[in-house]
C-alpha cells in the first residue's frame, strides 16, 4: 500500500517535471509573434532624390534648313591641248603637274616646212604685187585714149580685166601667206587656257598631227572649282510645296555651300550654288546641281568624292538643338522632354541638318520645354529627374556624335 502510494506520488512530479520545458517553449514563441507585430516593424526605405539631368530650353528662331547632298568635283575649266599641224614633235617645254599660263609655250613641232611654205608664200605674193603695179599703170593709160576714141574698147576692157585679175592675184598671195603664218605658229603649241597641266601624252620624237589634231597634254583650270550634285526630285518638290504653303521660307539671294571632304572634315572655304538643273534624270529621278568653290591653294583635286551641304530654304518658327538630344529609331527622331511633374516624356519631333554640331527641329517642339541632352545613361522608368541647366564642355567628352538626320526637304515634306 504504501509502495503504491509513492509510485504514484513519483509519476505526478515527473510529469510537472516534463512539461515544464513545453510551457517555456510556448511562451518563448509568443513573446517572438509579439515582437513581430505592426508596432516592433522596421520604417520603410524613403523615396529616391530626383536624378539630375542636362536640359536646355527650346527657344523658336528663323533658322536655315540646311541639305546634305553627295557630289563630285570638278574643274571649271578644262582645255585639251592637241597638235593642229602635222610634224614630228621635238621639244616639251613644260614641267608635267606645273601650273602654265595662258599662252605659254608647251611644246615645239619641226617648223622648218612651215618656214618654206612660208617664204614660197611671200615670193607669189611679191610677183602678184608686181603684176598689179603694170596692170593697173596700163589701165590708167588706156583711159583718157578710150575717152578719145583713141583706142578701141575692147583693148580698153581687156586692160581693165588684165587690172581686176591682178588685184585678186594680190589677195590670193596675202591670203596664202597668212595661212603659212598660221601654220608656222602652229608649229609652237601654246597653252590655250591658264591651269595645272597633267603628264605630256607623247614624247619627243613622235609624229604628232597627220590625219588628226593628236592630244599632246590637258590642262585644267581648278581655281574656282565646280561641285557637281544631284537632289532626288521628290524633295525638291517637297521643299517647294513648303515653301509656297508658308511652312518653309525661300533662301533669298545667293545660296551658300559647304563642302564636307571623305575624312568628315569642313574645307574652309564657302562656295555657292550657280544653278539647279530643270529636267530630271528619268534613269535616276535626280536633279543636277552645281555649286563654285574657291580653290587658291589647290587643295580640292577633280574627281574627288565629297558632301555637299546648302541651306535650301529658311523656317520661321523652328528649334536648335544639340545633336546628342535628338535620338533616332526605326520610328522616326524622338526627344525626351521633362514635363511640369518632373517626369520625362518621349516626343517624336521632324529634324533637319544645323549648323555647329546642332539640328533643327521643324516641328514636335514648343517653346520654353525643357529638352534632356544629358544624363540619358541615369534615366530610369517613371523615375522623377531634377532639370539642370546643360554646360556643352561638361557633356562634351561624354557624349557621342549622332548620325545625320534625313535631309532637310524629306523632314519638310513629311
Amino acid at each position: 500500500m504504501g509502495l503504491r502510494q509513492g509510485s504514484a506520488r513519483w509519476r505526478a512530479q515527473g510529469g510537472a517535471w516534463a512539461a515544464a520545458p513545453l510551457r517555456r517553449v510556448a511562451l518563448l514563441a509568443s513573446l517572438s509573434l509579439a515582437g513581430c507585430g505592426p508596432a516592433a516593424q522596421a520604417p520603410a526605405a524613403a523615396a529616391p532624390p530626383p536624378v539630375p539631368v542636362g536640359v536646355v530650353v527650346a527657344t523658336p528662331a528663323t533658322l536655315g534648313v540646311l541639305t546634305e547632298l553627295p557630289g563630285r568635283t570638278e574643274a571649271s575649266r578644262v582645255a585639251q591641248v592637241r597638235a593642229r599641224v602635222a610634224g614630228i614633235l621635238q621639244r616639251r617645254l613644260f614641267r608635267e603637274g606645273s601650273d602654265v599660263k595662258a599662252g605659254q609655250p608647251l611644246f615645239r613641232i619641226d617648223d622648218a616646212p612651215y618656214r618654206a611654205t612660208l617664204a614660197s608664200a611671200k615670193a607669189a605674193l611679191a610677183r602678184a604685187e608686181a603684176n598689179l603695179m603694170q596692170t593697173r599703170a596700163q589701165a590708167e593709160r588706156y583711159r583718157p585714149l578710150a575717152a578719145a576714141k583713141a583706142v578701141s574698147e575692147q583693148d580698153y576692157i581687156a586692160a581693165q580685166a588684165a587690172f581686176r585679175q591682178a588685184e585678186a592675184d594680190v589677195a590670193a598671195g596675202q591670203a596664202a601667206v597668212q595661212t603659212a603664218q598660221i601654220n608656222l605658229g602652229y608649229a609652237a603649241v601654246s597653252a590655250p587656257i591658264a591651269g595645272r597641266i597633267g603628264r605630256a601624252l607623247v614624247t619627243e620624237g613622235a609624229l604628232v598631227g597627220q590625219g588628226e589634231a593628236t592630244q599632246l597634254a590637258v590642262v585644267q583650270q581648278i581655281d574656282p572649282l565646280y561641285v557637281n550634285f544631284t537632289q532626288p526630285a521628290a524633295d525638291v518638290l517637297r521643299l517647294r510645296a513648303a515653301i509656297a504653303s508658308g511652312r518653309l521660307q525661300g533662301p533669298g539671294g545667293t545660296v551658300p555651300v559647304s563642302v564636307l571632304l571623305e575624312d568628315g572634315s569642313v574645307y574652309p572655304l564657302r562656295g555657292k550654288l550657280l544653278f539647279s538643273d530643270l529636267s530630271v534624270d528619268p534613269s535616276s529621278g535626280q536633279i543636277t546641281l552645281r555649286a563654285e568653290v574657291p580653290n587658291p591653294k589647290t587643295a580640292l583635286l577633280p574627281g574627288l568624292f565629297v558632301r555637299v551641304r546648302l541651306e535650301q530654304a529658311q523656317a520661321p518658327s523652328a528649334i536648335a538643338l544639340p545633336q546628342q538630344a535628338v535620338q533616332r529609331g526605326g520610328d522616326g527622331d524622338t526627344v525626351l522632354v521633362v514635363g511640369a511633374d518632373g517626369k520625362v516624356q518621349r516626343r517624336p519631333v521632324k529634324v533637319s541638318l544645323g549648323q555647329d554640331r546642332q539640328w533643327v527641329v521643324l516641328d514636335g517642339l514648343q517653346g520654353g520645354e525643357q529638352v534632356v541632352v544629358d544624363g540619358f545613361q541615369k534615366l530610369r522608368p517613371n523615375a522623377t529627374v531634377k532639370a539642370v541647366p546643360w554646360q556643352e564642355a561638361a557633356s562634351a567628352t561624354s557624349s557621342a556624335a549622332a548620325a545625320p538626320p534625313a535631309s532637310a526637304a524629306s523632314a519638310a515634306g513629311r
